[in-house]
Order: C-alpha cells, then structure tokens, then sequence
C-alpha cells in the first residue's frame, strides 16, 4: 500500500572518509591516481588526456596565481564559462585555497550575470572570452567588490581597462604571476589547510522559474556527503569511462559528472557539445553516462528510427529481439527475475542483435545510465531497457547538493525517482510536500535570510516545492507545489503528468500545459517535425515549410488524436479543449527555459500571448 506522512529513514553517512575538503579529495586522488587519466578533451579528432599528476599541476598553477592578486580563503570567485579544461582547474585552484566559487550559466543574459556578482560579492570573476567579459566589463563600475577579472583564452584584449585602475589578465599571465613570485604548492595548501567540512564551497544560484535565482550556500560537507553515499550505490573505480556534456555549472554535473568520479580515480571524457553526444558515444565508449531525459529521448528516438529503416532481411530479427526486449524488461520493472525461457531467449537476442544495436549507439561497455534534473518518460525507460540499457532515474535539487534519491541498479522503478540515498531521511508533509533531511542540505540561501528560513524549518526539514507520495520506499514525484493551475471553475490541474503523458507520443517532442484562471486548459505542442514531415509526406499534405505544416488542420488532427489517446483516463476538466503547434522549441535564449532546461510558464504565456487568446475565445 502507499505510505503517506511517513520518513524513508536510511543510517546516517558521514561527511568524512574522503577527506575534509574537496580540495584535500583532489590532492589524494592525484597522490593515489597519479598517472592515470583523469580528463579526456577532444583535439585534433581524437580524445587527449589528462593525467591527474597534470590536472593537480594546473590547479596549483592556478591556485598561486589567484593568491599571488590577493585571493585567500573565504573569498568569492566567479566562473563565467562553458564546459573546457580551464574550468576544473580554477574550479579546483579554489577548493585548495578555500575560496568560495560561483559558477555562472555561461547563457545567461548580462544582466542576470551583475545581479549574481552583486549578490555574491565576488572578488574576481574569471570568464571564458570576450563575449562573457563584456558582460562582467558593463557592470563592473557597479560592483564594488569586483577587484579583478580572468579571461580564459589568451589575452582577448589585454591591458587596462577603459575607465577603471583595475587590470584584466588572462589565465597564462596569472599563472605566470604566481611562478614569478615563487609562490609554491606548500603555500597553497598553508592557505587551504584548515577548510573542513563545514567551510563553504560554493554559491550555486538556482535558476528559479520565477524572480531573481537565489545563491544556494554549499559547503564542503554537503558535496562529500552525496559522493560518499552515491558511491554506496554506483560502485565505480579507476576503469570506468564517464562521457560528460553537462554544463559542469548545474549541481549535478558538478557533483555525480565530476567530483564523484575524481574521487575514485575514474576518467572523464568531455563531450564536444551537448549536440555531439550521439556521435562522441562510440569514440569514447563510456562505462557511465549521467544525463538528462531530453538526451535519453533523442537516443530512443534515433534508435527507433535507425530500427524502422534498417534492411528488410534485418526487421524479422530486430522485431524478435526487441520483442523478448519487452518481456524481459516487464519482469525486472515487476521486481521479479525473468522465466528460464525468456532468459535463454534473451542470450541469444543480444548476442545476435541487440548487442550489436548497443555497440553502433556507443553504449556496448555502459555499467551506469544515470538520469537526473527532469522527469524521465516511462516509454523512454522502457524502451531503452528492452534493448538492455538500464537508466537509473534519481531526484534533488541544487540546495541539496543535489542528489536525494536514486533508483539502484537492478531495481528500476519508471515513474519512480528512486529510495532515499544513504544518510537521508524524506517525508511527506500534510500537503503533499516533499521534505528532505540529511548532511547534503544547503546552509542556506545567501542573503536571504527569509527565505532560508521558509525552505529549512526549525527541525531542519528542506521543503523541496515538489508534491509526491512515498511508496514501498520509492519516492514518486506527482507535481510542483507552485505549479498547479487554477481554473476559473475553480478547479486545480497538476500539468507535469499530463505533460508526460503527452511526449510519449512519437509525434510530440514538448507540451505546455496551460489554465490558469481559464474555463479549460490548453497545450502549447513542439512536434516531431521530422516524423510529421514524414507523416505529411506519406499522406499528401500540402506544405512548402514547417510553418505551413504546423498550421495545417491535418496535423492538429493527428496530434489531437494523440492527445485523446494518450489521456483516457484524466478527469473532464483536466482534459486539453484546444492545441496550437509551434514550429520552434522553447529555448534558453528566449527565455522560456531555465538554465536546467525547465519551462518558464509565464514566459511562455507572454511569448504565445496571441496564440494563446486564440484558443480561449
């Protein structure tokens, strides 16, 4: 039976065992892995290494110039930049100082980046180029704490900067900076010897769908908590391969994509961009990928695609195979062990097809899919299970540095985020509310002290805004406390599930629901343009671009008969009365998606305004 207003209670993990910091985890790693490769970036078509001797070098290096302009422990550093080897190393320079850094979405518009320096009192901002510098350049006159600013690349416009005392310099001269100076790895780690557990790591600013993001305070004991209690779930070591194309500014990339595997002498290989994954994949081979479901999607999407137009003489054994795919991934999502007949004609189905579907997609030595930050969709799960791709959904949020729950190998539950990690206690409250509480909960919200208090309440209880029910232990997320709709009948719509429901469709890649204050609700829909373009073709529609397929009355048909078969079973005023399709997908750059990738819906509503009107008249 559900369990509601009950604790998952799991035996408390300690915030030691690795180290004290993140910066004395790094130093042992590079003691105990020394030569092993710890990064991978691709040059000159294929992927180089890293030692972790060298990575640790980089980070001294780095560590001694930011002491030499007058960095020391406490202070606050902001990284504006996208993924890249300058990354870690600052990233990493400041954990062996006991600097506080601030990573900042490198997509984010100017004037969210000054909010965030501001906010944060950064000392010096370290950027990727000159675009990310002009940012920090406009309000620099308007941040008194801001004392000096890093670029990445190699001197994009050296010298002074127009109008202000201060200098700009770029990483090779900082570096240079500090070996001038004689400045050595002893009086790094002198600078950094007494950070512990409890010292602050890092300003992670949620992206909040609404108003300006609050900084969450990390500290050190709240990341090698997760790592210590992940590392009791996902058993990894120095022969595993992670394949990263997160931005290492998200939580969870920060923790479960980098730190995590440097604690265990794992590689990591960066993926070109987030668009090169399927094709990074087979060069690298990866024994751990940690994802979010948009990539999971467009892997089953290709996957069915290259299934459907594979060689005639090859469909009567993919459909087999898949077809055993199925029923053994019924029995394991029941919690039970396949039949001895579906076992041996599951040998047999891999060794003579799907093995060869998963080495083509790059996955053949894949331990660990991991999926996090969004709701995945259970026909995604499914599907990539029939094919023997596991993937591991779990749950948290950047005040909890993030992870809360994961499904554990072997016991997928699609639909469900997982158990409680080790040392995490949830429950549910009287509303609905998910609550968590453990070593990994932020110590606050910097600044902001009222709001610290609503999200952590005297028994030290974080209040995630998510609704869910507990059941068997496995925690099930239903909605977002914020998010609900409220019909101007009065009635209240939880859109997230609804929304699932409909990208399940082969046809429909993204769903907005939208109400509130309406007599019915409505959906925003991003089609599959390429299945509907094919779907137009096969069946005569007329159309010369997406703009005059999406407005066509045949595709609202087709998509309107997905819906309606895909929602049988929502109540009357839950239902979508009318539907617009979008030629276009929501994106960061126009607003509508959060950094993390999660809808805006009052963006949305302001940027479809018309559309909208439209279909409530």
């Amino acid at each position: 039976m559900p369990t509601t207003h009950a604790e998952e209670t799991i035996h408390p993990s300690p915030t030691t065992g690795i180290s004290r910091s993140i910066g004395a985890m790094i130093a042992r790693s590079a003691e105990q892995y020394a030569d092993a490769p710890a990064i991978l970036v691709r040059t000159k078509g294929s992927f180089t290494p890293t030692s972790y001797r060298e990575l640790y070098r980089r980070a001294v290096e780095t560590a001694a110039g930011l002491l030499k302009i007058g960095i020391r422990r406490g202070d606050r550093v902001a990284i504006l930049s996208e993924n890249r080897p300058e990354w870690l190393w600052v990233d990493l320079a400041c954990q062996l100082l006991g600097a506080t850094d601030v990573p900042i979405y490198p997509n984010l518009p100017s004037g969210q980046v000054e909010y965030i320096l501001s906010d944060s009192g950064c000392s010096a901002a370290v950027v990727s180029d000159r675009a990310q510098y002009s940012k920090v350049e406009n309000a620099w006159p308007r941040l008194p704490d801001l004392r000096v600013v890093v670029t990445l690349e190699t001197d994009p416009q050296s010298g002074k900067v127009p109008g202000l005392r201060h200098d700009v310099r770029d990483l090779a001269t900082l570096v240079e900076l500090g070996k001038s100076n004689a400045i050595t790895e002893q009086d790094v780690i002198a600078e950094g010897a007494n950070v512990g557990p409890d010292d602050l790591c890092s300003v992670v600013y949620t992206s909040g769908t609404t108003g300006n993001p609050k900084g969450a305070m990390l500290s050190h004991g709240n990341f090698l908590s997760n790592i210590l209690a992940i590392q009791e779930i996902l058993r990894i070591g120095p022969t595993d391969v992670f394949l990263s194309f997160l931005p290492l500014n998200h939580v969870f990339e920060r923790m479960a994509g980098y730190y995590f595997p440097l604690s265990r002498g794992s590689a990591i290989a960066y993926a070109e961009s987030p668009l090169r994954v399927k094709q990074n994949l087979p060069e690298v081979q990866p024994t751990v990928l940690i994802g979010v479901p948009r990539l999971y999607d467009g892997l089953a999407e290709g996957l069915q695609t290259a299934i459907a137009k594979a060689p005639e003489n090859q469909q009567k054994l993919l459909g087999w195979a898949m077809a055993v795919g199925r029923k053994r991934g019924k029995a394991i999502l029941r919690g039970k062990s396949p039949c001895l007949l579906t076992r041996l004609q599951w040998r047999v189905a891999d060794r003579l097809a799907l093995e060869k579907v998963r080495t083509k997609m790059g996955c053949a030595r894949l331990r660990y899919f991991v999926s996090g930050s969004a709701p995945l969709s259970r026909s995604t799960a499914e599907y990539l299970l029939s094919v023997g791709l596991e993937i591991l959904e779990g749950y948290g949020l950047t005040e909890t540095s993030p992870v809360l729950t994961v499904n554990h190998p072997g016991n997928p539950r699609p639909g469900s985020v997982g158990c409680a990690i080790p040392g995490i206690k949830l429950k549910i409250a009287d509303d609905g509310e998910i609550l968590g509480r453990g070593p990994n909960i932020m110590k606050g919200y910097l600044n902001k002290p009222v709001e610290t208090a609503e999200a952590i309440d005297a028994d030290g209880w974080f209040h995630t805004g998510d609704i869910g029910r507990l059941d068997d232990g496995h925690l099930y997320i239903t909605d977002r406390k914020k998010d609900l709709i409220v019909l101007g009948t009065g009635k209240k719509v939880a859109p997230q599930p609804i929304e699932a429901k409909l990208k399940a469709s082969p046809y429909i890649k993204e769903a907005v629901v939208l109400g509130d204050r309406m007599s019915y609700c409505i959906a925003l829909v991003v089609p599959v343009l390429d299945r509907l373009r094919e779907y137009g073709a096969d069946h005569h529609w007329s159309f010369a671009t997406d703009t005059d397929l999406c407005s066509l009355p045949e595709a609202r048909k087709l998509i309107r008969s997905e819906i309606d078969r895909l929602s049988p079973d929502l109540a009357e005023f839950e239902r979508i009365r009318n539907i617009a399709l979008l030629e276009r997908e929501f994106s960061i750059e126009s607003g509508e998606l959060t950094p993390t990738l999660k809808v805006k819906r009052k963006v949305v509503m302001e940027n479809y305004a018309g559309i909208i009107e439209g279909l409530v008249k």
